[in-house]
């Protein structure tokens, strides 16, 4: 059976159609944050099947596998590429309603003109097909990144990472600008166990012993030094439960020499040397222009059986909802009463959470950029339909959706970039259907620097591209 993802797949009105087809569709990208192995871009790697730039690392098209019953060995164990390829095939016609559905026949029509619906009965004539395309030039890495119009992507980085590749790829002056992230999460996660392993990596990568707080802090400027001489843009911050402890840095330097000296420190004391130090973090980001998001709301690895086995970013992560306003203003203000503050984008895992991150994002603006403070794009349990509607829509109830920074895939795959290509037909749907039903005027040049606005030249502009 064809495809049904047409010309005009999720564009309901001619507003719509007209939007997408005449000012989104051909605008670049820029995905601001992925999880994208720098390494397979410097390499140019080629994939030997589908199951392998596919399959390999998406959490998302795991969980639905283990809902429909699929054995853990078709999915992260020793089946073979080939028989994990058809327990995925068995599974999408289960996915009716899930974005997925969408993704896998955008993605198998988008890169190799399979307008086919995938299936059990169609999986081996898929294979087959897409494995061939996959062996010519144009499925290579950086080929992917160029036929899909991205110049910009912002790749996933431990400060303790020695960005070999990324090195290498600046040197070259690659076409796509491949910018590292820094993602010092670990360095703040003092209550757990693999601190102590990290801090060694980071004296590994500083140079020098980190006995003190101030060691700590210099070895995090040295590296946010080196990020940025390599074109680093953002920091990124994963934080399971918004927090904000008063603080100095006697409270923080005690709770380290607690850890270091194999002490317990108390949930206060996490939360001081936490607050502090993303504090100080925020304020070196603040002095290069670095853009800070935080990702707030993950509550990961429920799973202690499975996580045993397979260890993190392995599906098994859901939806926190622990309180966030009060100590999320407490944070901002914090900064901002210091003229500190960078350029924020805030994203939460529970959607309860848009209107507090909506308002929140309104109380800090100001003449320094518009939008310094962003409402961010629905992501991961949010990025379909419904979620990214209703966070545009809470952003232009609450804010200026028309200074919005747009999409990013927050990916680990070389072909989810037609997820930017989902968000703008959801977009242009939204904003022609408040033409269509006499909510804003048809004035096509207003629509359009909308639409270009947002998925491109905001971000443009708010990452200094």
């Amino acid at each position: 059976m064809k495809t049904f993802i047409s010309d005009d797949f999720l564009l309901e009105g001619e507003t719509a159609k007209e939007l997408y087809h005449n000012y989104a569709k051909q605008m670049p990208i820029i995905d601001y944050h992925n999880h994208l192995v720098p390494e397979e871009i410097l390499e140019n790697k080629h994939y030997n099947d589908i199951a392998e730039i596919w399959l390999a690392g998406d959490h998302y098209k795991w969980r639905a596998m283990r809902a429909n019953g699929i054995d853990e060995a078709y999915i992260t164990g020793n089946k073979s590429s080939y028989e994990k390829f058809q327990a995925w095939a068995a599974t999408v016609p289960k996915l009716l309603g899930n974005p997925l559905y969408h993704w896998t026949h955008l993605e198998l029509q988008r890169y190799f003109g399979i307008d086919q619906l995938l299936d059990e009965t169609t999986a081996p004539e898929i294979w087959k097909e897409a494995n061939e395309k996959l062996q010519q030039p144009e499925f290579s890495a950086r080929s992917l990144l160029k036929r899909n119009n991205v110049v910009f992507v912002g790749t996933t980085d431990d400060p303790a990472d020695d960005l070999a590749s990324h090195k290498k790829l600046h040197d070259e002056h690659f076409d796509v600008t491949v910018s590292p992230s820094f993602r010092p999460d670990k360095g703040l996660q003092i209550e757990k166990d693999e601190f102590e392993d990290w801090l060694t990596s980071m004296e590994s990568a500083a140079g020098f012993r980190i006995k003190t707080m101030d060691d700590l802090l210099q070895a995090f400027s040295d590296r946010i030094d080196y990020f940025d001489s390599l074109g680093c843009r953002s920091a990124d911050h994963g934080i399971t439960a918004m927090f904000f402890e008063p603080s100095v840095k006697t409270d923080a330097e005690a709770v380290f020499q607690k850890k270091r000296e194999g002490r317990p420190i108390d949930e206060k004391e996490i939360q001081q040397y936490k607050t502090y130090t993303l504090l100080s973090l925020a304020e070196m980001y603040a002095a290069k222009n670095w853009v800070m998001q935080l990702h707030i709301g993950a509550q990961r690895n429920n799973n202690s059986k499975m996580f045993e086995k397979l260890g993190g970013d392995s599906g098994f992560d859901s939806i926190g909802d622990d309180l966030l306003a009060r100590p999320l203003s407490l944070f901002l203000d914090a900064l901002e009463a210091k003229d500190v503050l960078p350029k924020t984008v805030l994203y939460s895992l529970d959607a309860r959470d848009n209107y507090i991150l909506a308002t929140a994002a309104g109380n800090y603006q100001n003449a320094e950029i518009p939008g310094k403070v962003q409402f961010g794009t629905a992501w991961w349990f949010n990025d379909h339909i419904d979620g990214m509607e209703n966070q545009m829509k809470i952003l232009a109830n609450t804010g200026l959706i028309s200074q919005f920074i747009g999409m990013l895939t927050d990916s680990r795959s070389f072909l989810s970039f037609s997820r930017h290509e989902y968000f703008r037909r959801i977009l242009c749907n939204l904003i022609g259907s408040w033409v269509d039903r006499g909510r804003a005027p048809k004035d096509m040049e207003l629509l359009k620097t909308y639409v270009q606005d947002i998925c491109y030249y905001n971000a443009k502009r708010y990452f200094n591209l």
